[in-house]
């Protein structure tokens, strides 16, 4: 697969992780992709950390409005009823519990559930941005991330960057697999029928546990 498919296979497999009438924080980059793919009858509620409730499609070229941005700058457009906001009000919609799922990206996962996607020690950051609070605030955390970096290990057993936040993170959607985090570890849930459980594990540093009614992954 090449990196457009790469991409919107996890994007579509994610997209069926929403349901009707869910208030939906997508991260920067892939995850912006997810609406993109929502099933027929299923609506969704976009919510951007800058201020914005009811983010709509992507503006046609031309039409870009400099007011209406994402919280990674990028242009978008508000749907009817859509309501703006200060920063104040919409962390207070996060931290008070009212944002359903995050799709976040990540630079390293591990077995428990702790996330690490904010900064590489040495590299210029831009900060923390709302991940942190998504991550305590949103009821379920749903990660979408290629499964490895360039062949270098991104589901650990233990993360060695500095995390975002501890023991958060629900569900992992890599072209490879759907992998839910449980108290036991990280469970294959579904597998893409290109790849091979060994070929997963491979690419995995912790230990898969592998289910014996494993699925392909949906689409």
């Amino acid at each position: 697969m090449d990196k457009d498919q790469i991409r919107e296979v996890i994007a579509r497999r994610a997209a069926l992780e929403l349901k009707d009438g869910d208030v939906v924080n997508l991260g920067i980059g892939l995850p912006t992709l997810v609406p993109n793919y929502v099933p027929a009858g299923v609506k969704v509620i976009l919510q951007s950390e800058n201020g914005l409730l009811g983010i709509g499609p992507e503006p046609a070229p031309g039409e870009e409005n400099p007011e209406l941005v994402n919280a990674g700058g990028g242009y978008i457009t508000a749907i009817p009823g859509a309501s703006s906001f200060d920063s104040a009000t919409s962390f207070a919609i996060i931290r008070g519990g009212h944002v359903d799922v995050t799709i976040l990206g990540a630079l390293q996962v591990d077995e428990k559930g702790n996330l690490a996607n904010w900064m590489i020690p040495g590299k210029k950051t831009p900060g923390m941005g709302g991940a942190m609070d998504l991550l305590i605030g949103a009821k379920k955390v749903i990660l979408t991330m290629e499964h490895t970096a360039k062949g270098a290990h991104k589901i650990m057993k233990q993360c060695n960057l500095p995390l975002t936040a501890a023991g958060q993170v629900n569900l992992i959607i890599t072209e490879m697999g759907v992998m839910e985090i449980t108290p036991e570890g990280i469970v294959l849930k579904e597998i893409n029928p290109e790849f091979t459980v060994e070929e997963v594990q491979a690419a995995t540093e912790a230990t898969l546990i592998i289910p014996k009614d494993i699925k392909p992954i949906q689409s």
